[in-house]
């Protein structure tokens, strides 16, 4: 009577870097949701085939879906993903912030790894899943690649705001001068670098890289920024609609209003800094080179805006409108309403 009955069996997963807590859950016809008690395990190989073995104690049946849903954090969740993939479970990847949404809607007000573990299982019993399929091996090295150029360009920044107070202070170390500006040098020719090889993994996929170059016709717009981008999404695999992408980038605002106190409004934060950061400093380009996002940006600054929320805001459109010409497959139009 129980396997006709019970719809779905999750076991919903929070993963941080060194471990992994872990909840089983079903559904049966009536919506009745049973979550067992949490347990944990270990991030690692061994902490996996752990996590087998409690499974297999705890499943209804075998003949029951069972789906295996975590969220996408950071990198931290990328091994067991793979782990759970090569070993033919169902495998479901969700973008944080809807685990972050949908837990809002509960009555639990604590956060803890075990709650979350909670709120993810719950999540996979009342909503539909889709499986995840690993990035290809395109998108994975892209990903690396990007993460690794802005790194390199933030190290460039902070030895550059080093030796240009090394320089200005009393009796500057003449060597230590040297030392940073060879550093700086080293640095820039590994941006070089970077770019170069991120260039030919592009051009050897041909639907990756006509993709791109439809996407650069917009002023605004390098190949850098839009590979970030679409490194960070895997493709805006994930992705359904434009709300749920400026979701995920944090770029959704936030109101601060307390009793009879009216906060400032502000973008939430709470998704992909690297998304964030891969259109911020292109939407300063934007609003000088692009006519559409210059009038936009002069515009919120009539009206009120300061200039980081009105610059903000361009990198907001500048990433929406990436995704759109992805979807689209198509290039940029400006006088899209006119056409």
């Amino acid at each position: 009577m129980l396997q006709n009955t019970t719809l779905k069996q999750i076991i919903g997963i929070d993963i941080s870097k060194d471990t992994i807590d872990v909840r089983f859950g079903s559904i049966d016809t009536t919506q009745e949701k049973t979550i067992s008690k949490s347990a944990s395990f270990k991030n690692t190989l061994s902490g996996f085939n752990k996590l087998i073995e409690w499974k297999n104690k705890k499943i209804l049946s075998e003949n029951i879906p069972l789906f295996f849903v975590m969220e996408t954090t950071g990198v931290y969740y990328e091994n067991l993903a793979y782990f759970l993939y090569q070993n033919k479970y169902n495998v479901s990847v969700v973008l944080a912030n809807k685990i972050f949404n949908y837990a809002k809607s509960l009555e639990t007000k604590s956060k803890t790894d075990p709650i979350d573990a909670a709120s993810v299982t719950s999540f996979g019993l009342e909503r539909k899943l889709k499986l995840w399929n690993p990035p290809s091996i395109t998108m994975k090295s892209i990903k690396s690649l990007c993460r690794e150029y802005h790194s390199t360009k933030d190290n460039i920044t902070e030895i550059k705001n080093q030796l240009h107070a090394l320089k200005t202070s009393y009796k500057a170390d003449k060597q230590s001068i040297t030392r940073k500006t060879k550093l700086i040098k080293l640095l820039e020719k590994q941006v070089n670098e970077i770019i170069n090889q991120l260039k030919t993994i592009v051009e050897k996929d041909e639907k990756l890289s006509a993709k791109i170059e439809n996407i650069i016709t917009a002023k605004g717009l390098g190949f850098i920024t839009v590979v970030s981008v679409i490194a960070e999404t895997n493709g805006f695999e994930l992705v359904n609609n434009r709300k749920q992408l400026t979701s995920y980038a944090g770029f959704d605002v936030v109101l601060n209003n307390s009793g009879k106190r009216i906060g400032k409004t502000s973008i939430s934060k709470k998704g992909n800094k690297y998304l964030r950061k891969a259109v911020f400093m292109p939407a300063l380009s934007a609003v000088q080179h692009n006519q559409k996002f210059k009038e936009l940006y002069k515009r919120l600054v009539s009206k009120g805006k300061n200039k980081k929320l009105a610059l903000i805001a361009v990198a907001r459109k500048l990433l929406l409108l990436i995704y759109t010409l992805w979807k689209n497959d198509s290039v940029y139009i400006p006088n899209y309403k006119s056409h």
